[in-house]
């Protein structure tokens, strides 16, 4: 039996789970930082909540989903994004939560893809929705704390796409437009897109296939067929984002892969990744507008915009910049006694400092010293704090930086703040 984790998973064992849950505490402290609160939905919905909300020609609906039927024979399906699940909420009890509602996640999606780096059939999300503003500030303060995460992680090598993909008013007309340059480059097109691109034309523009990238990049854009209300949305965001000190780039095929976008449509690119050669994985997170959602879900209408965020390609990116990842609080100390009387003193010690929210450990059972240092290095201590039969009779401890070795002699009761301290 293969003991490894299912395709498309992968085991977060240290330092790589220490790595990511840095990511969770950075995420979650910033958007508490911008106003936004947490929020959880189930693992598993209703599969009509995403089937009505993400079109069912979409590739996720279509090819990437998770569903089954429990013993109930209810069709459920494995949450394959955030937005859908949070608007679902937020109607469920919208008198309680009035409006502006900002909200963060962090959690799990499923999608069923060909798994690659960066592409993970189970994957972690950061992700914030504002509901009940339709104004461009909604849209520029979500992009600037998107930026403002990467930024305080140390990328720099990475750009802001941004696009209008229209309303219900323009994007009809754009449609057709759309539509009558498909049908004469239809030769041209590859695999579904040529035989169903008059479902949803949008779709080639969001391909990944070159030889729909190349009729893409010459079709009719969006953007200059916009009515006067989004355009001047649309102006808006872009004033407000160049505001914000970004140098946004103008991408007239960036549509998202979802049904429910309207009007504002935007990515962040990493560069560094895509000078590794994996160009499709580049995207570190991608959102915009979506003010037709909470009708599709047949409630009121509720404006929205958001993100989602793949933390994986987050640390690719920052292994490809080479900068360095924030990482998961380390153990402070770890107690090398010996002896009964040594074991003793060291547990006091402990559970002391952990009182102290210093985090500190020591071995269940007695060892001998070498034992003990060993397993201080593999719980991955900053320090080794020795109490032997001198350290004992001198009411002192040794604190030992495993880093070099370098060792003081500290008082009990100043080991907290030295530890805090750190070497300063």
């Amino acid at each position: 039996m293969e003991l490894g984790p299912p395709r498309g998973t992968q085991d977060l064992m240290p330092p790589l789970g220490g790595r990511m849950r840095a990511l969770y505490d950075r995420a979650a402290a910033l958007a508490r930082a911008y106003g936004y609160r947490y929020v959880e939905t189930p693992v598993f919905e209703a599969t009509d909540l995403f089937a009505r909300t993400s079109g069912e020609t979409s590739d996720v609906v279509s090819k990437e989903m998770y569903t089954f039927h429990d013993r109930g024979d209810r069709m459920l399906t494995l949450r394959p994004e955030g937005t859908a699940p949070v608007m679902r909420a937020y109607l469920h009890g919208q008198q309680s939560y009035g409006a502006p509602f900002k909200s963060y996640y962090l959690t799990r999606m499923y999608r069923y893809s060909r798994p690659q780096a960066g592409r993970y059939r189970e994957h972690r999300q950061f992700g914030v929705e504002v509901f009940g503003v339709e104004a461009p500030t909604a849209d520029v303060e979500v992009i600037h704390l998107g930026d403002a995460f990467l930024r305080s992680l140390g990328l720099a090598r990475y750009r802001l796409e941004l696009n209008s993909i229209g309303d219900e008013v323009c994007r009809p007309g754009y449609r057709e437009v759309l539509l009558g340059y498909l049908r004469g480059r239809k030769a041209e097109l590859r695999d579904e897109h040529k035989e169903r691109f008059e479902e949803n034309p949008l779709r080639v523009l969001d391909c990944k296939d070159e030889a729909c990238r190349r009729v893409a990049a010459e079709a009719p854009r969006i953007v200059d067929h916009l009515c006067g209300a989004c355009r001047e949305h649309f102006e808006g965001v872009t004033a407000g984002v160049r505001g914000a000190g970004l140098d946004p780039v103008m991408a007239p095929t960036l549509v998202r892969g979802l049904d429910y976008y309207t009007r504002t449509a935007f990515e962040f690119v990493s560069g560094a990744i895509q000078e590794t050669g994996n160009v499709q994985q580049a995207t570190l997170f991608g959102g915009g507008r979506y003010d037709g959602l909470a009708e599709a879900l047949g409630g009121p209408h509720v404006p929205g915009v958001g993100f989602g965020m793949r933390l994986e390609r987050v640390l690719i990116a920052l292994d490809d910049e080479g900068a360095s990842s924030p990482e998961e609080q380390p153990l402070s100390v770890f107690f090398v006694a010996l002896g009964d009387e040594g074991i003793g003193a060291a547990r006091k010690l402990v559970d002391a400092l952990r009182i102290a929210r210093v985090p500190a450990d020591m071995a269940y059972e007695d060892r001998p010293m070498k034992a003990q240092l060993k397993m201080a290095d593999r719980a991955g201590a900053l320090y080794a704090a020795i109490l032997g039969e001198r350290e004992l009779q001198d009411g002192v401890v040794t604190l030992r930086r495993l880093s070099d070795g370098r060792q003081e002699t500290v008082f009990p009761d100043e080991l907290a703040a030295r530890l805090t301290k750190g070497d300063a």
